[in-house]
C-alpha cells in the first residue's frame, strides 16, 4: 500500500535556519533536517537545537520529516539520538551502519520515541553490503524501515570513482533494492553531486527509477522538480495501468492468470505493477 509519495529526498543542514525555512515552501516529499555530514564540527550543538525546535514547529505541511544524526563513535552520537527521540520526527536516519548489532543499538537508543518514528539507516559502508539482507530482516522487530543509499561514502571507502553510468555501484544498488523489497522497506538512491547540469541529474533518477528505487535522495533544492518529474507515473502508464486493472476486473476474465489488454499480453503480475502504479499516482495527487 502507498501511503504517500516519497519520490524526492532533500538533504538540508539543521544549522541553517533559512534553508530549513525555504524548506517548507519546496515541492520535496520528504525533507531530512541533517546533523551530520552538511554540518561542521563545531556546529554541532547547534543544528541538534535547530532541528528539533524546526520540528516542534512545524510548518512541513505534506513533507515527511526527518533527521539525520551523527554515528556512534563520535561525540554527537548520544545527545542526537535521545533529543531527535525526543522530539518524535517520521523517523531518525542512522549513518555508518556496518551490522546488525548497529541496527539493534540504534533501535534501543530510540526506544522512547513515539511509536510512529521509524529507522531509517544509511547504506555507506563496505561492511554492509554484504549483510544487506541480514540487516533488511530485522524490520519484523525493529522501527527499520527505509534503506537510503550513501554513494559518497562508499566510494571513498572502495576507492571508486563515481563518474556517469556509477559502473562500480550498479551490483550493490540492485542488492540493495533487492534486501529492501525482500523485507518490505521502502529504499532510495544516493545523491547526485550535480545540481547546474538538470540532464545529468536526470539521467541519474531515470538510473535509480528503473533500478526499482522509491525515490532519490538530493542536496540542493534545484534537483527537487527533476527528480519529481522521473519518479512521477506518467499519463501513458497510468492509462496502460488503468486499461490492465479495467480489463481484470471483466467477468469474462475471472480466474486468468493472463489475458490481452490492448493487443498486449498481461499477466497477473503486471495487474499488481498496474495497481501500485495507479496507488503511486493517487498518493501524488492527495
Amino acid at each position: 500500500m502507498i501511503s504517500r509519495p516519497r519520490r524526492s529526498v532533500l538533504y538540508l543542514p539543521a544549522s541553517n535556519p533559512k534553508a530549513v525555512a525555504k524548506a517548507r515552501t519546496l515541492a520535496a516529499d520528504v525533507l531530512v533536517l541533517d546533523l551530520e555530514d552538511a554540518v561542521a564540527p563545531e556546529n554541532k550543538p547547534e543544528a541538534r537545537a535547530g532541528a528539533v525546535a524546526a520540528l516542534r514547529e512545524g510548518g512541513f505541511g505534506h513533507r515527511e520529516v526527518v533527521i539525520r544524526v551523527n554515528a556512534f563513535g563520535t561525540p554527537w552520537a548520544r545527545e542526537d539520538l535521545a533529543a531527535v527521540a525526543a522530539a518524535g520526527p517520521d523517523a531518525i536516519l542512522v549513518p555508518k551502519v556496518s551490522s546488525t548489532a548497529d541496527v539493534l543499538a540504534y533501535d534501543a537508543a530510540i526506544a522512547a520515541a513515539p511509536a510512529h518514528t521509524r529507522l531509517w539507516i544509511m547504506a555507506e559502508t563496505c561492511a554492509l553490503i554484504p549483510r544487506l539482507d541480514e540487516v533488511a530482516a530485522l524490520s519484523v522487530s525493529t522501527r527499520l524501515a527505509a534503506l537510503a543509499m550513501g554513494t559518497n561514502d562508499l566510494a571513498k571507502e572502495m576507492r571508486a570513482q563515481l563518474k556517469p553510468g556509477r559502473a562500480p555501484f550498479l551490483p550493490i544498488l540492485s542488492a540493495t533494492v533487492c534486501a529492501a523489497r525482500a523485507h518490505g522497506l521502502l529504499v532510495f538512491d544516493g545523491v547526485s553531486n550535480e545540481f547546474k547540469d538538470m540532464d545529468v541529474v536526470r539521467a541519474e533518477c531515470e538510473q535509480g527509477l528503473e533500478f526499482g528505487f522509491d525515490g532519490k535522495c538530493l542536496i540542493h533544492p534545484d534537483q527537487v522538480e527533476t527528480c519529481n518529474a522521473v519518479f512521477t507515473p506518467s499519463a501513458a502508464e497510468l492509462a496502460w495501468a488503468q486499461a490492465v486493472v479495467t480489463a481484470f476486473a471483466l467477468p469474462e476474465n475471472a480466474g486468468k492468470g493472463a489475458i490481452r489488454v490492448e493487443g498486449k499480453m498481461a499477466e497477473l503480475l503486471h495487474l499488481d505493477q498496474a495497481r501500485r502504479l495507479l496507488a503511486i499516482a493517487g498518493a501524488i495527487t492527495a
